[in-house]
């Protein structure tokens, strides 16, 4: 059966900084005491493909039973979308297009936070992501409607295929502000035992 985990809206300033500004999440799938752990991976995993994204691209990035589907605008506006591997790449991308298409234009970017994550003043993630979790439902729309521009999707085997030469996930993981110390012990021990934080 095919899932949607995760949704969210970012913002890449000039800096190369990355501002989570909203986000959604269906993690019924996964253990109650494991979900903090599996957000702070899917947030944290989200700023990364972003941070290491040059601005007007669109790729997928698979790992083990995930993808994670992403779209930086050119004007840094960004989408990320985590999936298991069965859900379709064109679905997902059409879905990011029309989240960043509306949140454009329902929050104007003045108001985009520039230091806090997930504060801009947006409610469609929720509805889109009980509504896209069925792609046969809803793909008959993207049929009809060309959302993808010309940029080409590209499919990336692992994350570390973006990350900067040399640069080692587990050190990301060791220094990153954004996860938990309890979330660092749970990435080390699913690490270990192959579980399910493999999304990284």
């Amino acid at each position: 059966m095919v899932k949607l985990y995760y949704i969210s809206v970012l913002h890449k300033n000039d800096n190369n900084r990355v501002i989570n500004l909203n986000s959604a999440s269906e993690l019924s799938s996964f253990g109650f005491y494991q979900r903090n752990s599996v957000l702070e991976f899917m947030k944290f995993t989200a700023k990364v493909c972003v941070e290491r994204s040059v601005k007007a691209t669109r790729f997928s990035i698979k790992q083990q039973e995930y993808l994670c589907h992403v779209y930086v605008r050119s004007d840094g506006l960004s989408g990320v979308i985590i999936s298991d591997h069965e859900y379709p790449h064109r679905v997902a991308h059409t879905l990011c297009g029309r989240v960043l298409a509306e949140f454009a234009e329902t929050v104007p970017s003045h108001s985009w936070p520039t230091t806090l994550d997930n504060s801009a003043p947006f409610t469609a993630l929720e509805p889109y992501l009980t509504k896209y979790q069925n792609p046969r439902e809803t793909d008959a729309m993207t049929t009809i409607r060309e959302d993808l521009d010309e940029t080409k999707i590209i499919v990336h085997n692992t994350i570390t295929s973006i990350l900067q030469r040399g640069e080692q996930l587990d050190t990301l993981v060791s220094k990153s502000e954004d996860l938990s110390s309890q979330s660092k012990v749970f990435y080390k021990t699913a690490r270990k035992t192959n579980q399910c934080c493999h999304l990284l």
